[in-house]
Formats: C-alpha cells, sequence, structure tokens
C-alpha cells in the first residue's frame, strides 16, 4: 500500500467498533513490509499469502503512546520480520485488521499488544496542595510537575443513570439510550444514530475539532491546569484531540465575550468564568458553537448550551468534576454529572497530535 493509502486509514480513525466488526475475527501469518509509527494510531503493513496471489493488509495499532507506555517502540517489528496477528477485519471487507496482538513467529515474543491503561497505584495520598493564600492548586505543587488522567466515566450522562459504555462513550445496550439525559426528540433520535453508527461521524476524529464542553475531562491523555495568576486567567492544556487549550478567566468580567467585543462569535470552548467559592473552583460557560461534540458518544447540543462546572481536589491525587447541562435547545430539563480524575505525578502531557497521520 503506498503512503497515500495509508494516510487514508488513519482519516478514518475512529471507535474501533465504527471500523472494524468484533463479530468477525481474523488470524493473519505473513511477512511486515513496514510500520508507520505515528498517532492518532500507528499501522503495521504485512504482506499475506492468499489463494489468489499475495494480499499487503494494513493492521491497525493502538496510538504510539500507548504502546510506548507497554514498552514497544518502532522496532519492535521491521520490514521483513514474520508475523502472527490476531485481530478484527474492516467492515467495508478492505484488507484492514485491528490488531488484538501481534507475535513475532520466530520467536514467539508478543509485540504491540496494549492492555488497558490502569492509573497509578496511591499507597498514602498526600494532602491538597496550596498556594501561599491558602486556596487549592489544580495543577502541581509548587515546583513539581503532573498532569490529570485517567476518568471515573468515559461519556456523559445524568446523574444515578448507571448506563454501561465502553471507553469511547458507545453503549453496552443500545435500548439504554433514554435513560443516559433528559433528551428532546430530536437530540434522542440523533444521538441513537451516532451510536448506531459505531460514532462514525465523530468529528474530534474526521477533522480534529477540539473537544469543547466535558468531552476534555473524559479524554485518555488527559490535562494540565496552568494558572497564572497574574494575568488572572487560568489555562486547561488538553493532552488529547490535537492538543488544544482552553482559557478560564478569573477577573470577574461579565460572560459576554471578549473586552474587545467579539460576543456573536460562539466558539468550540466557549467562553469561561471562573471564581473560587470556598475550596471549590465554580466555572461558567457560554457560547459554544455546534461543531464539535460535547461529550464521548456523541451528545448533542446546541449554541443555547450554558455549563457550570465545579472542580474540587479533596486530596492531592483526586480531582473532583461536577458540571450542569443547561441547554433548552436540546433537553427538557436541566441535568447534572460528575465523575473523577487521577493525578500522574512527575509527567508532561502525553505528546499527541491527531494531525499526525494526515495530508
Amino acid at each position: 500500500m503506498t503512503t497515500f493509502g495509508l494516510v487514508l486509514l488513519a482519516l478514518l480513525h475512529h471507535a474501533v467498533l465504527s471500523k472494524f466488526d468484533d463479530k468477525k475475527p481474523l488470524t493473519l501469518n505473513g511477512v511486515v513490509t513496514s510500520v508507520e509509527w505515528k498517532n492518532p494510531h500507528a499501522h503495521l503493513m504485512m504482506n499475506v499469502q492468499s489463494a489468489t496471489g499475495v494480499v499487503n493488509w494494513a493492521v491497525e495499532l493502538e496510538s504510539t503512546i500507548d504502546l510506548e507506555r507497554t514498552g514497544w517502540t518502532r522496532e519492535s517489528a521491521k520490514p521483513g520480520d514474520a508475523v502472527k496477528v490476531d485481530g478484527i477485519v474492516a467492515r467495508d471487507g478492505s484488507s484492514q485488521v485491528w490488531a488484538r496482538s501481534v507475535v513475532l513467529t520466530g520467536t514467539g515474543k508478543k509485540v504491540f499488544d496494549a492492555p488497558p491503561a490502569t492509573p497509578p497505584v496511591v499507597k498514602q495520598s498526600q494532602p491538597t496542595p496550596r498556594w501561599p493564600d491558602g486556596k487549592p492548586r489544580l495543577g502541581p505543587p509548587a515546583g513539581g510537575t503532573g498532569y490529570w488522567a485517567y476518568p471515573s466515566a468515559t461519556s456523559l450522562m445524568q446523574q444515578g443513570a448507571g448506563v454501561p459504555v465502553d471507553a469511547y462513550g458507545l453503549l453496552r445496550n443500545i435500548a439504554d439510550v433514554d435513560k443516559v439525559a433528559p433528551f428532546q426528540r430530536w437530540a434522542r433520535d440523533l444521538y441513537e444514530l451516532r451510536q448506531r453508527n459505531f460514532l462514525k461521524d465523530d468529528p474530534m476524529f474526521l477533522y480534529c475539532t477540539p473537544p469543547g464542553g466535558p468531552r476534555q475531562y473524559q479524554l485518555p491523555y488527559g490535562l494540565q491546569f496552568v494558572e497564572d495568576r497574574n494575568f488572572q486567567r487560568i489555562f486547561v492544556l488538553i493532552g488529547s484531540g490535537n492538543r488544544n487549550f482552553r482559557v478560564i478567566n478569573t477577573d470577574s468580567r461579565a460572560l459576554t465575550g471578549q473586552l474587545a467585543g467579539d460576543a456573536d462569535n460562539p466558539l468550540y470552548y466557549g467562553r469561561s468564568v471562573g471564581k473560587w467559592d470556598g475550596d471549590t473552583f465554580v466555572i461558567e460557560s457560554a457560547g459554544f458553537n455546534e461543531k464539535f461534540w460535547f461529550s464521548n458518544g456523541g451528545l448533542p447540543h446546541t449554541e443555547k448550551l450554558r455549563m457550570t462546572e465545579r472542580l474540587s481536589r479533596p486530596d492531592f491525587d483526586t480531582l473532583k468534576y461536577e458540571v450542569n447541562i443547561d441547554d433548552p435547545g436540546a433537553y427538557t430539563k436541566p441535568w447534572s454529572s460528575s465523575w473523577t480524575l487521577r493525578w500522574v505525578a512527575g509527567e508532561e502531557l502525553p505528546i499527541y497530535f491527531c494531525v499526525e497521520n494526515r495530508p
């Protein structure tokens, strides 16, 4: 397959089940012809002998970040290596497979097998780090590094729903649609359609659109807070998507746009103003556009969306995220949700760009 062909594969990066059929497992034995070590997903190309001749298969792998975390590199399998691939085939019948494991045939060594990420083990949590004025620090302690990741929920749904979903926000049981949120009919039907299409139209994966709304707190590579106290603002650096950032102003300005005046321009992250209420940071946001999915799983929203977010850090290793959704364009009443994230100490955000495999 040509390099351009491989680029096209990356353009179709979605939730795994949107592209591959887990009801159709496949085992391939062949020889590696090339390795594309790029995000959002690495690819291994291999020649496989068939009844009609040699077929070049594209083997899609996890992101390079996930692979490197488990010790694999671009050299783990090289052109000329004989490999055995166990995976699931593409829904469109093309010569593509999602790899569940890749084994070097000669040695039996398993490569490119990335187990689910697990949060760091906390033996004894430390107290919440604080600024000299006593306010909690949302980011690292003085002189330290770290970021927030490993969300306890990967999809937005109303408090108490208890609906099982996968890491992409795909419902385990489509019959649970009506439990997720107090939908208006059109929003419910659109959400169900996105689910039945296995999230294949997700604009964050198709076009690298920013993950506005609560979605920034649901993604696998975390986020980082940079508190700029001199200019009264907080930057939220996003580890997934395309390493975008969001600004939360803390200077008591009105929620009506920038000082120079752009209140009629809806944004991916909207406009946000925040203030401390005791040890809880309260953020009001509005002015969102409709070009992005504001949650994993494809929950709809409109430009009428207003969010109230509450961030608290009860101890060093835990960030509690609470959000109230008020969108009279998509839902029948305001509703709320919450989850937690874990602190990853001593590390910076993973380097991830969803455009790496794009023309």
